[in-house]
C-alpha cells in the first residue's frame, strides 16, 4: 500500500473506533536529510540512507526523526485517551462535550478480553479469562448502567441545563475523538510503550494499528526501531556484570544476584529476559 492509499483510510479498532491518518510530513528520506545537513542534498543509494538510519537509532542520535511529523484522526473510549495523553510530546485537539452533545456510543469488552487481575501486574490484567457467565453478565451491566446514564444526559440536556455540566455523569467508556500529531522520535516512544505485552490490551490495539501505518510510511526507520528498540533487550551494569559470569559458566545463585545489588523485582525481571532470550534460540 502506497502513502497515498493510506492517508484519509479508515482502520477500524475495538468495537466503534478507528485510528485514520490525515497527513504525514516527511518519510525516510527527510531524516536522512536532516541528519546530513551539513552536507547537502542526502546521501546517494537506499542502501547508504538504511545503514545512516539504523546508526542513528542505534546510538540513539533522535532528532532526525523529529523532521518527520503524523497526524491522525482517532476515535477511542475515553478511559483509553486518558491514558495516551500521558504522552505528552503531542499536539492534541479533542471533541468537546461543553460545544457539542456527546455520542451515544460506548465500548463493550469481547468476553474473552475480560480477565482476572493480574497477581504480579498491579495495573493489569492476567492471562487468566474469567467464567464465561461472569464475563456475560458484566458485560450487560456495563450495557445497562451505560444506557442508564445516557438517558439521564439526554434528560439533562432536555431541561437546558448546561452541556459542560449535564455529561459530567457519562462513564470513562464514552466514545470521544481527537486530532493527534506527533514527530516520528516520540511516535516510536508512544509505540514502545503501547505495543508491549504489558500494556493495557485496548491502547496495544489502536498502538498496533499505527505500527503498521508507520512501517508503510517510513520502513527504514520502522526497520532498525523493532531491530533496536522494539525486539531488543537491555541491561544494567549489574545484569552485565551477572551476564559476564554466566558466559564463564558460573551461574550465580538469587542470593548471589541479591548481594550484587539487584532486588528481588530486578532478578525476576533479569529472568524474565534471559528467558526470551533462550526462546529466540
Amino acid at each position: 500500500m502506497e502513502k497515498n492509499e493510506i492517508i484519509g483510510k479508515e482502520f477500524k479498532c475495538l468495537d466503534k473506533g478507528f485510528v485514520r491518518l490525515v497527513d504525514i510530513m516527511g518519510g525516510d528520506d527527510s531524516i536522512v536529510q536532516a541528519a546530513r545537513v551539513s552536507y547537502g542534498k542526502g546521501t546517494k543509494t537506499v542502501s547508504e540512507d538504511r545503514n545512516l538510519i539504523r546508526y542513528l537509532m542505534r546510538h540513539r542520535h533522535t532528532s532526525p526523526f523529529e523532521m518527520v511529523e503524523y497526524k491522525f484522526h482517532i476515535k477511542l473510549p475515553i478511559f483509553v485517551a486518558r491514558q495516551w495523553i500521558r504522552h505528552r510530546t503531542a499536539n492534541v485537539n479533542e471533541y468537546s462535550g461543553r460545544y457539542s452533545i456527546m455520542p451515544d456510543e460506548f465500548y463493550l469488552p469481547s468476553p474473552e478480553d475480560v480477565r482476572t487481575q493480574s497477581k504480579t501486574n498491579k495495573q493489569g490484567r492476567s492471562d487468566e479469562p474469567i467464567p464465561e457467565d461472569i464475563a456475560n453478565k458484566f458485560i450487560e451491566d456495563l450495557k445497562d448502567t451505560q444506557n442508564f446514564l445516557y438517558e439521564k444526559y439526554n434528560s439533562y440536556l432536555s431541561q437546558e441545563i448546561a452541556r459542560e455540566l449535564a455529561r459530567i455523569n457519562l462513564p470513562l467508556s464514552t466514545y470521544t475523538e481527537w486530532y493527534w500529531k506527533i514527530d516520528l522520535h516520540n511516535l516510536f516512544h508512544f509505540l514502545e510503550l503501547r505495543l508491549h505485552p504489558t500494556a493495557q490490551f485496548e491502547i496495544r490495539e489502536y498502538a498496533k494499528i499505527i505500527a503498521q501505518i508507520v512501517k508503510h510510511t517510513c520502513p527504514i526507520a520502522y526497520e532498525a526501531f523493532e531491530d533496536y528498540r522494539l525486539n531488543s533487550i537491555t541491561f544494567s551494569a549489574k545484569e552485565l556484570k551477572i551476564l559476564s559470569s554466566m558466559i564463564q559458566n558460573k551461574i550465580p545463585t538469587i542470593e548471589e544476584m541479591l548481594e550484587i545489588g539487584l532486588s528481588k523485582r530486578e532478578i525476576e525481571e533479569f529472568l524474565i529476559k534471559i528467558s526470551s532470550i533462550n526462546k529466540q534460540k
